[in-house]
């Protein structure tokens, strides 16, 4: 469990600039928003009628998007809406402006250019390109700008996807960096990954790649689509959209965008056709399918039936597998290391899927260093955080056995880099160090492991490692350093029961009342943070007909929150 104290004051941004209302653009500005920013969201102007159309109308996209992107009406207050014909002086007053227009690299300069006449001398101006390289978009511009200038790639939904990767250019002032990365982290609620400027950055470089390998299995290894989502799904620790559904998700045409850019962008890469757009896709782009948008995809819903597109008969029909058939006892394992172990060695086609998608992806994040980053860290955050999976490809390959993995990579001809031989050669290899709680990563440029990353103002707590100044049957409190009490609670599920709420209000008086603390960090280790009111107990008082204690629970459930 990790938890922050102030160790230095970086000045929080007040008010910033989104340029660009499409998808992206408005749920960045909600967020902002949602963070207390006083937010000017803009879009071109159109050449007739209202100068404000074009913003208004993707302003209310985004108060209509379901899952909401504001946290309520008065986040969406604090946007003002303006276009760049009229309103770019506003520039002058905002402390960060933050261009999300269309991906074309010219249209990109010439909006930084009109951005410099308008913005302050002292004004961060970031780029949310999700994958042009970044010093290029700054071309041009004088050697203040590009000292203030970064990227900064939320991934959509940016109010719901944990992942920010920043991006400096060769030029981008270290206290811009870490400005932005520490206000992203702490007032964003990011988490946030340093990459280097290289083609679509970590995330995206690896994702995609991890998602067409599954592709392939369909032309080359005769998987249905249903079979892929299957194998590619909560069984191996991914969001249950898993292949097609989240390109369905993301929009097919954008997809397309970026793996067509991909291609062209990396002839350096070993694994460079794999980058190719998949003919299924093709069709269905052509045919204007473009997924979720657009009504239909790979799926199509139709009436109480999900179907999926059947190349060979161009239509969408009901799937004649959605079971590879091989994976029963996998299935029921509910631990997800001891599935991942199952179907590296399973003998039938959900063995050999697993193998050639999850080996294939291992070996390719490890072939990407140091091009995209210089640590296996930033590489399993930017995918944990960026797209759900429970686990990184290094963390993977941790937990099945970095030996059990590495054998099975040299029977199968896989190519791996020297660095990874190396921690072969060193006699105890793993990528990392510390069990649960990461404290020392291994760094190929160094051959050997170094601490964890972790902000300045991050400190690291073990309640087992020291006794409690006060405890219940399910909350505790313990003195963490700088006068700084935290209250943990433990619950099943972490729920807010009584006991729970008792206790908080309790340990609120006790640091009120105590001298030597000034504060009180409410945290706890479990996966989510809470899972809010213990139903359970209050169903349990409904059915003993003690509806005192139900009126007394949510009277205690108000004050204490």
């Amino acid at each position: 469990m990790s938890t922050t104290v102030p160790t230095g004051f970086i000045p929080p941004f007040r008010r910033a600039a989104v340029l660009g209302a499409g998808t992206m653009g408005a749920q960045i500005a909600a967020h902002l928003a949602n963070a207390g920013l006083e937010v000017d969201l803009m879009d071109m102007a159109p050449e007739e009628g209202d100068p404000n159309d074009i913003v208004a109308s993707g302003f209310s996209k985004a108060v209509k998007m379901s899952p909401d992107p504001f946290f309520s009406d008065a986040a969406a207050e604090r946007i003002r809406l303006g276009n760049f014909r009229d309103d770019l002086d506003r520039l002058a007053d905002v402390d960060w402006v933050i261009e999300a227009i269309v991906e074309r690299l010219d249209i990109k300069r010439d909006m930084m250019q009109r951005i410099e006449k308008a913005a302050g001398p002292d004004t961060i101006i970031s780029t949310n390109t999700s994958g042009i390289p970044v010093g290029e978009i700054a071309e041009g511009r004088s050697e203040s700008f590009r000292s203030r200038f970064l990227g900064t790639h939320f991934f959509n939904p940016p109010r719901y996807l944990e992942l920010l990767e920043v991006i400096p250019s060769d030029q981008t002032d270290e206290a811009v960096v870490e400005r932005i990365a520490s206000f992203a982290r702490i007032h964003l609620g990011k988490g946030v990954v340093v990459a280097k400027d290289s083609p679509y950055f970590i995330g995206n470089r690896i994702g995609v790649f991890g998602l067409l390998l599954a592709m392939r299995e369909h032309s080359e290894g005769g998987f249905t689509i249903e079979e892929i989502d299957e194998l590619t799904g909560t069984l191996v620790g991914h969001p249950k959209s898993a292949t097609y559904r989240t390109a369905d998700l993301v929009g097919l045409d954008v997809l397309q965008n970026v793996i067509e850019n991909l291609y062209e962008k990396v002839p350096h890469d070993e694994s460079r056709e794999v980058f190719r757009l998949p003919d299924m896709m093709q069709q269905l782009i052509e045919a204007g399918r473009l997924g979720q948008k657009s009504g239909a995809g790979f799926y199509r819903k139709a009436g109480g039936d999900i179907l999926s597109w059947n190349p060979a008969a161009e239509e969408y029909t009901k799937p004649e597998s959605k079971d590879p058939g091989d994976i029963d006892d996998v299935r029921e394992e509910k631990d997800l290391v001891r599935r991942l172990r199952m179907l590296l060695e399973a003998e039938g086609r959900s063995g050999g899927f697993f193998r050639r998608t999850t080996l294939g992806l291992m070996a390719y994040a490890a072939r990407r260093i140091p091009e995209i980053t210089e640590s296996p860290i930033d590489v399993d955050r930017a995918i944990r955080w960026g797209f759900s999976w429970e686990m990184g490809p290094f963390e993977m390959w941790d937990a099945i056995g970095f030996e059990r993995v590495y054998a099975r990579m040299q029977d199968e001809g896989y190519e791996l880099p020297a660095w990874v031989h190396a921690m072969h050669d060193s006699g105890d290899p793993s990528f990392y160090e510390g069990g649960g709680e990461v404290t020392r990563v291994w760094s190929p440029d160094g051959g050997g492991f170094v601490a964890r990353p972790r902000p300045s103002d991050e400190r690291t707590f073990d309640p087992d490692r020291q006794e409690p100044i006060w405890t219940n049957e399910e909350a505790a409190l313990y003195r963490v350093g700088d006068d700084v009490a935290l209250f943990e609670f433990r619950s099943k599920a972490n729920t807010l029961g009584q006991r729970v709420l008792a206790g908080l209000r309790e340990c609120i008086a006790k640091v009120e009342s105590d001298r030597d603390l000034r504060g009180m960090v409410i945290a706890n280790g479990g996966k989510n943070f809470s899972v809010g009111a213990n139903l359970k107990e209050m169903g349990k008082a409904l059915l003993t007909g003690q509806f005192d204690q139900i009126g007394e629970s949510i009277d205690n459930f108000q004050r204490s929150i």
